[in-house]
């Protein structure tokens, strides 16, 4: 298995993670997922029943006609229920032929002619939550087959798993669970078809066994928390938990924050304005879980946001998190925090929410982590609002948000270290000269690599395609 390295810089907007080094992390690498995926998955539609050919054509030919693709929409992921209740007589999984009657790779390739990709969905255990056959023994045949259908994204989901106390209902809540060693299974399989098809692994394990903090290695997104049930409270329950977890997403892996709800008449249109926001500017796959023949010209506007999506495919790959600026209270677990910001590679992104009621949001930007004293120029990317100044201010309705992206050109940058930063906590590094430091431990993963893991402050670090050298 192969890894890359890449720095726990921020780039421009230098949100400081350590006063004397910048540490690498390993990070699975496949080639994939630098960038958050952005696409569409069936489930919400209508569950069961649009896991078929039908839906996934019209889906894609939607994102052709409505302009998505050319937004960087992408993925068309069938979920739950798209294979036959059984195997074939040589174990492989089966195609339901009243939902599929021109098979999956017709389909795939149909997909792929309109410069598009196409998902399918499977499951840890014996079988998915919905109950069709599940990968548990046949993680590498289902690769293969996957492979020859010319599948891009595999969504792996947590049903019907062990347990200690043996096979399981439905979920195992097990205090003993560990989910690390069935996802690595699959990450394997997958490799070894990579020749064939690389294909974009997600954990859908619910964010449990703190996923985040070894999902890196295995996939390329992995969930952070329950289902989005489609409602104001999992938008609040998910942003909460992607405040506290943001370091751990970057290039080739992702804090998944679930599907987005935007368009499904859930939410008032203020509330789909900071449920896309968010789950922009925290660097979550862009996933729509949405029917886009039903979808309201004001929800669609709110996905086809150039300036925001742009913000979430940022280059830099990190997710903003949560600050205070003075008189500022502190994040409260299971709400969304009123203030937000992250580093791009061009400048800064601040968000703004109005959680408590109509209000008028502001911040000067000398307490903003990554900006410091100074004036700079601004773009709001709802209202298309433009200035420059020291500071911002806008008067939101309840629930909304603005997204102000900041650029860096002027001012005087300041590190100050968001909420919740992370420190070293390892032996001061040795340093090897030519601004490479090595930490303590230089085997990095049994992995055959023995370089340096870490970058002096203030020295410049060589990379060969994404690998440390």
């Amino acid at each position: 298995m192969r890894y890359s390295y890449f720095l726990v810089a921020l780039g421009q907007a230098a949100f400081a993670l350590d006063s004397e080094h910048v540490e690498l992390e390993k990070r699975l690498d496949n080639g994939l997922g630098l960038t958050p995926a952005m696409g569409w998955s069936s489930w919400n539609v209508a569950q069961c029943a649009s896991a078929s050919e039908r839906y996934a054509l019209d889906t894609a030919n939607k994102f052709v006609s409505l302009g998505l693709k050319d937004l960087g929409y992408s993925y068309v992921n069938i979920d739950d229920c798209w294979s036959t209740k059984a195997r074939d007589s040589s174990g492989n999984l089966v195609p339901d032929p009243s939902k599929w009657p021109n098979g999956i790779k017709s389909v795939a390739d149909k997909i792929h002619g309109m410069g598009l990709k196409m998902g399918l969905y499977g499951c840890v255990g014996t079988m998915t939550c919905a109950g069709y056959p599940g990968s548990w023994g046949h993680e590498t045949q289902d690769a293969k087959l996957l492979a020859s259908w010319g599948i891009d994204f595999w969504k792996h989901d947590a049903c019907y798993t062990p347990c200690t106390n043996g096979q399981t209902p439905q979920t195992c809540w097990s205090a003993a669970f560990n989910t690390r060693p069935w996802y690595e299974t699959m990450r394997n399989a997958l490799a070894s078809v990579k020749s064939t098809k690389n294909i974009m692994f997600n954990l859908c394990q619910w964010g449990r066994d703190s996923v985040w903090t070894w999902g890196k290695e295995v996939g390329n997104s992995w969930r952070i928390e329950g289902d989005n049930w489609q409602d104001w409270a999992s938008v609040q329950r998910i942003g909460s938990t992607a405040g506290r977890i943001y370091q751990y997403s970057g290039p080739g892996g992702f804090n998944d924050l679930d599907m987005l709800i935007v368009g499904n008449n859930k939410l008032t249109e203020n509330q789909e304005r900071l449920h896309f926001g968010l789950w922009a500017i925290c660097k979550s796959p862009l996933i729509l879980g949405n029917d886009l023949n039903k979808i309201s010209s004001a929800s669609l506007a709110i996905i086809k946001n150039k300036g925001i999506i742009d913000i979430n495919q940022d280059k830099l790959g990190k997710s903003a998190t949560t600050f205070q600026p003075p008189g500022s209270g502190a994040p409260v677990s299971g709400k969304i925090h009123p203030y937000w910001a992250g580093p791009l590679s061009d400048g800064v992104v601040i968000g703004l929410v109005a959680i408590n009621g109509a209000t008028t949001m502001s911040v000067n930007f000398k307490d903003v982590p990554g900006l410091g004293s100074g004036t700079y120029s601004w773009k709001e990317m709802y209202s298309g609002r433009t200035g420059s100044g020291t500071s911002v201010s806008f008067s939101l309705g309840t629930h909304d948000m603005a997204v102000v992206k900041v650029t860096t050109s002027g001012g005087s940058q300041t590190t100050q270290a968001p909420t919740s930063s992370r420190t070293s906590t390892s032996a001061p590094p040795q340093n090897t000269g030519g601004g490479c430091q090595s930490e303590k431990w230089t085997q990095c993963g049994g992995n055959g690599y023995t370089g340096c893991t870490s970058c002096a402050s203030g020295s410049t670090c060589s990379f060969v395609n994404g690998t440390f050298e």
